[in-house]
């Protein structure tokens, strides 16, 4: 059975995408070829001003969470290297740009399918599609950025 991603990442706290984040999304993130896929259900909670509509900065929020958490699978696959294996591997978004296209409902599961477009050694360039059922609803593109270990470090 695959591990999600997220369960593989040592230290993450990420209301988004962190697994012991009590009060966070949970999205969980796995690899189907060379696209990562996220199956996440809403809430009426997760609403926008209408309830059966899904909230915007919600559908932005997965979206980031699901493309970084990508991104670093994605180094950690390109050294070869089981994810969360020392030295560790951390990613932060630098840019976001999402399209919606129409409404997302909240009346079922929502599915993301991200791609890397792009991959240097400090930076990887990513696209996303959300869909509810087969309709596409939104489109982003993100750039991740390597950040240093440190960054992770309390302060």
């Amino acid at each position: 059975m695959d591990i999600a991603f997220q369960d593989q990442l040592v230290g993450n706290h990420c209301w988004g995408c962190s697994p012991t984040n009590e009060s966070g999304l949970h999205i969980k993130s796995f690899w189907s070829g060379d696209e990562s896929v996220c199956t996440w259900n809403p809430g009426g909670h997760h609403s926008a001003a209408v309830p059966h509509i899904l909230n915007g900065g919600i559908i932005a929020s997965i979206i980031d969470c699901h493309c970084i958490c990508t991104a670093i699978a994605n180094a950690y696959r390109h050294e070869g290297r089981p994810i969360g294996s020392e030295p560790a591997i951390w990613y932060a978004t630098a840019s976001l740009h999402v399209s919606y296209r129409s409404p997302t409902p909240t009346d079922g599961p929502v599915t993301l399918r991200a791609r890397v477009t792009e991959m240097t050694a400090k930076r990887t360039n990513l696209t996303c599609s959300l869909f509810s059922g087969e309709e596409e609803r939104v489109t982003a593109e993100l750039v991740a950025v390597q950040v240093p270990i440190e960054w992770l470090a309390s302060r």
